[in-house]
Formats: C-alpha cells, sequence, structure tokens
C-alpha cells in the first residue's frame, strides 16, 4: 500500500506541471488567438476589405489558431506533434464524413462570400422565409437580426439551397401595398387620396413616379394597389406611415375599408 501511494505520488508530482501548463496554454492560447483574430478584423476594415469578408476570415482565423493551440497542449503531455497531426488528420477524415452537413454550410459560406447575393446589412428573405438585417456571414452560419431584435442564426447551407431575396439591396425599393374599398365608393377620390399621403411621405422618391391602379374586383371590395419607391434603408418607414396614414385619410374622406359581415334577413 505504501509503494502503490508512493507511486502515486510520483505519477502526481511528475504530471502536474504538465496538466498545469496544458491549462495555462490553452488559457493563453486562446485568449492570444481571440486577440489575434480582432486584430486581423481590424486591419482587414482598415485596408477596406468587405465587411462580410471580414466576418468571415476573421472567424477562420480564429479556428486556426484554436486548433494551433491545442496541437501545442497536446506537446506538454510529451505526444508526438507529428503523429499527433496524422491522428488528427484521420480523425478529422473520419468527423468529416461524419458531418458533411457541417462541410456543406462552410463550402455554402464561401460560395457566399463569392457571388455575393447579399452582404452585411441588407434586408433579406433567406433559409425558406427567414426576414430580417444581415448582421454576420461566419464560417457555417449567417446571422440575422429581425425587426423585433431577435437573433436568427440560419446554416449557410440551408441558405443557398433555397430561395434567397435581397430586398434591400439594390439601394432604391418599391413597397407593395394594397387598399380596398367599398363597390360604392369612388376609386378616382380614393386614388387621389393615396398618392396625397404618398406626396406628404418623407420617405418615398418623386423617381419613379408613384400610381395607383385597379389591382381586383375582390368579392367585397375593390383593391387598389400601389408600389412608391423609397430609399432601402428606409422600406419599413415607408410601409408604416403608408398604412397609418392612408387609413387617417380614408376616414376624412368617408372611404371605407370593407370587412367580413353577414346581412339576415327576416320574414
Amino acid at each position: 500500500m505504501e509503494f502503490n501511494i508512493a507511486k502515486i505520488s510520483d505519477m502526481i508530482i511528475g504530471y502536474a506541471p504538465k496538466v498545469i501548463g496544458a491549462i495555462l496554454v490553452l488559457i493563453i492560447g486562446f485568449w492570444i488567438a481571440n486577440r489575434i483574430a480582432g486584430a486581423a478584423k481590424r486591419a482587414m476594415e482598415k485596408q477596406g476589405m468587405d465587411v462580410s469578408l471580414r466576418g468571415f476570415l476573421g472567424s477562420l482565423v480564429s479556428v486556426a489558431l484554436k486548433i494551433m493551440v491545442l496541437l501545442a497542449a497536446a506537446g506538454m503531455f510529451g505526444i508526438e506533434t507529428t503523429s499527433f497531426v496524422a491522428v488528427f488528420g484521420a480523425l478529422a477524415f473520419a468527423i468529416g464524413m461524419a458531418l458533411q452537413g457541417s462541410l456543406g454550410h462552410f463550402a455554402s459560406g464561401v460560395l457566399l462570400l463569392v457571388f455575393k447575393p447579399y452582404k452585411v446589412g441588407d434586408l433579406v428573405t433567406i433559409g425558406g422565409g427567414q426576414t430580417g438585417t444581415v448582421e454576420e456571414i461566419q464560417i457555417f452560419n449567417t446571422v440575422l437580426k429581425t425587426l423585433d431584435n431577435k437573433r436568427i442564426i440560419v446554416p449557410n447551407g440551408v441558405v443557398t439551397s433555397n430561395v434567397i431575396t435581397n430586398i434591400s439591396g439594390q439601394e432604391v425599393i418599391g413597397v407593395e401595398l394594397t387598399y380596398g374599398i367599398d363597390y360604392g365608393d369612388d376609386i378616382d377620390k380614393a386614388r387621389e387620396t393615396i398618392l396625397k399621403v404618398g406626396r406628404e411621405c418623407p420617405y418615398i422618391l418623386d423617381d419613379p413616379a408613384q400610381g395607383v391602379v385597379v389591382a381586383e374586383l375582390g368579392d367585397s371590395s375593390v383593391n387598389l394597389a400601389t408600389r412608391p419607391f423609397c430609399k432601402s434603408e428606409h422600406y419599413w418607414d415607408t410601409y408604416f406611415y403608408m398604412q397609418e396614414n392612408v387609413k387617417k385619410e380614408f376616414d376624412k374622406a368617408g372611404l371605407n375599408f370593407p370587412f367580413p359581415q353577414v346581412d339576415m334577413h327576416q320574414k
């Protein structure tokens, strides 16, 4: 028993410095890796590199440096780095086969940066219906910020396998709006009311000019469609301004918004 205790004590004494050293290497190494990745992003920013590419390359540099830190920590235990790299390569291949989806997301991220269907700051609809402003394009994911301040993370593979709608990437955008009026209401009066609100809206552009057309003769309403154009960053401002003020002006003009109702006749 004394021999075993002595042997265990010797092992603890022998390995304790290595364990402590490895932990310190991991802590300090990860800290340095994050600092270097941040410095790389700032350097790319000074060079005027695209903000989407900065985020992607910064994330890639961070991952690569942390792998190097893990290799250095393994070396603290006396593991041959050459053999460790070979084993790591084999494991990476096996893991890669098991995580083909993740590698697909990585490849999709590269495609997004090459072909640039959107960039950071664009308002988009991606991933089968997720709408928001692009905050970051990462190695595996695209990060969106929604109008109600939610953070949505969409895998890049899901993005490229679905339709991508870049709402604001063209700088100028048309805002699709439809307003229904009663069949007994004056169409010309409703048209002029909508155009009046458009002229008073501070976000709507004069060119191209706003128009109002009869889009549909519905079951219970005449539907008027309009498409005012504005700067991409003012899309929601324009949308909400028109929705509120058209309702107010319709009320003043005696124009009615139809709503479902049932008339009952009793004999």
